[in-house]
């Protein structure tokens, strides 16, 4: 084992561990990237424009060059209910001219063809790396036109070298609490806000649909199909709930602290964590009657699934899965979601997990287990092939990694077109992890 370690270039040894039940070192986490390790996350401005790009009626201009624009064009599989302005990519496309004189005064005519053009409600001003390199003031040509215009310009400071992934979501939070602004509402709804859905294929509506089965309301959405209009109603609710605790849990500790509205981490992946999610709900929101609708609604829909999740547990019992996604939450779901299909869970490790979040998958993993942090394309790959992996879960970075390797590959990010989520997505996840295990194609490689 220790030969096996020696491998992992010297200033990741600490990123990297075995699990051992008895092991007191802790797993070291959410720092920057090692220089040259090339990491699987992405940068600071990437970070801030997922998280900010699913508020449909908001116009997003990204001042820098063209190719920040083009790298984050798109890049969510979110749905939206109404406006699909949001899909569109609008940069100023700052050029080598721009970056001796500065761009300030080409931004400032971007936001008056936009204001003229659009009339949106509020626009989203991204700082790429070249803005923070030159200097331009966008907090001071944000402020102009917002007095010019009387609508909501926001910036958003994330250019891209000044840290990692984690730090662009809270320049997204933090922009969501400029547009929200930090009075408290003196009215308040037997509501709750949902934090930390991206609506990917329409995940959102399904768990909207859940609670008011049981007769919740969602104020606001942060940010899969979110408007405008519902998410300045956000100081109105009684509670937050957060799915991706990894780009909201900042946002909701600032709610908490602003509006008095307490928060829970919550899953919609996978059948354990979308019971135990509704239960939670159920019980912090309402009365005896929405306890037992929860519980009636969750037994209705286990019935429903249950024979088809029986033949796909027999299909894959004894496989091992290999995990690599953004977030501890989402990492956390799937462990328990391939332990539910009969599916040992080997390796597994994210872009932008905490210390509670690895505590946890220390915890529900088997001894052996590798947990890595920010990890490299050659550390996945190393682990997967000494752990014997049948089948990867990632995004679409890891994606050409699996297949070299001869690897399955399911791919549970940003890109995917079919919901993973809730009762009918624990479906479609085990129908989607048998079709590429069982493929007869490995046969062939």
């Amino acid at each position: 084992m220790e030969n096996r370690k020696a491998e992992i270039i010297e200033d990741r040894k600490e990123f990297v561990c075995y699990n051992s039940k008895n092991n007191e070192n802790k797993l070291k986490c959410d720092q920057n990237s090692v220089s040259g390790a090339v990491s699987q996350r992405a940068c600071v401005y990437c970070g801030a424009r997922v998280v900010l790009n699913p508020i449909t009626d908001a116009f997003h201009l990204i001042h820098g060059p063209i190719g920040c624009a083009a790298y984050t064009w798109d890049l969510r599989g979110s749905l939206s209910s109404g406006s699909e302005l949001f899909r569109n990519s609008f940069s100023t496309d700052l050029s080598e001219t721009d970056v001796i004189f500065g761009g300030e005064r080409k931004l400032k005519d971007s936001l008056d063809e936009i204001v003229e053009k659009f009339h949106p409600k509020v626009i989203f001003v991204y700082a790429t790396c070249i803005v923070g390199v030159i200097g331009d003031d966008i907090d001071a040509v944000c402020k102009m036109a917002e007095k010019k215009y009387s609508i909501r310009v926001i910036p958003v400071k994330s250019p891209g070298f000044s840290g990692n992934k984690s730090m662009g979501y809270r320049a997204a939070c933090d922009a969501i609490i400029k547009l929200i602004g930090e009075k408290k509402s003196k009215k308040k709804v037997n509501g709750i806000n949902y934090l930390g859905d991206f609506n990917l294929a329409g995940e959102v509506w399904v768990v909207e649909n859940y609670l008011k089965r049981i007769g919740i309301d969602i104020v606001s959405k942060l940010t899969g199909d979110g408007k405008y209009d519902e998410i300045i109603k956000a100081p109105e609710a009684k509670l937050n709930i957060v799915q991706c605790a990894g780009s909201m849990g900042y946002l909701a500790k600032k709610m908490e602290s602003l509006y008095d509205i307490p928060f829970i981490k919550t899953s919609f992946v996978g059948l354990e964590d979308t019971e135990n999610s509704l239960l939670q709900i159920a019980n912090i929101m309402g009365n005896e009657e929405t306890i037992q609708k929860a519980e009636d609604f969750i037994r209705q829909e286990e019935e429903k699934i249950q024979p088809e999740l029986d033949y796909y547990r027999r299909r894959l019992t004894g496989k091992k899965a290999a995990i690599y996604v953004g977030g501890g939450y989402k990492a956390i779901s799937l462990i328990k979601q391939f332990r539910d299909l009969g599916i040992e869970t080997i390796m597994v490790g994210t872009q932008t997990g905490k210390p509670e979040d690895y505590d946890i998958i220390e915890k529900i993993t088997n001894e052996g287990t590798v947990i890595l942090d920010d990890a490299n394309p050659y550390e996945l790959e190393k682990f997967m092939v000494e752990k014997g992996a049948d089948i990867l879960v990632g995004g679409v970075k890891e994606r050409p990694l699996a297949y070299k390797l001869g690897v399955a590959f399911c791919d549970h990010n940003h890109e995917r077109k079919h919901i993973l989520g809730g009762f009918q997505g624990a479906i479609n996840f085990a129908k989607e992890i048998d079709l590429t295990v069982n493929s007869p194609v490995w046969n062939y490689v």
